[in-house]
């Protein structure tokens, strides 16, 4: 676990501006890592909710 995960989120904030990739142009990139809290993070989408983990093998998964 890096020091970096136990900072607030506005203290974990870029100074650079928002990066895209070729994947989906325009959308912001986002540091697996810094979005998560021991490697694990609910995301909501609507009334559902959905688990993003950092494997140990460094693979996201995303799970119902």
């Amino acid at each position: 676990m890096n020091a970096h995960a136990f900072r607030r989120p506005e203290e974990r904030a870029e100074t650079r501006p928002a990066l895209t990739h070729e994947y989906a142009p325009g959308a912001p990139i986002h540091d697996a890592e810094a979005l998560t809290h021991d490697g694990k993070a609910v995301i909501r989408l609507g009334d559902q909710h959905y688990l993003l983990r950092i494997t140990r093998q460094g693979k996201l998964l995303l799970t119902k």
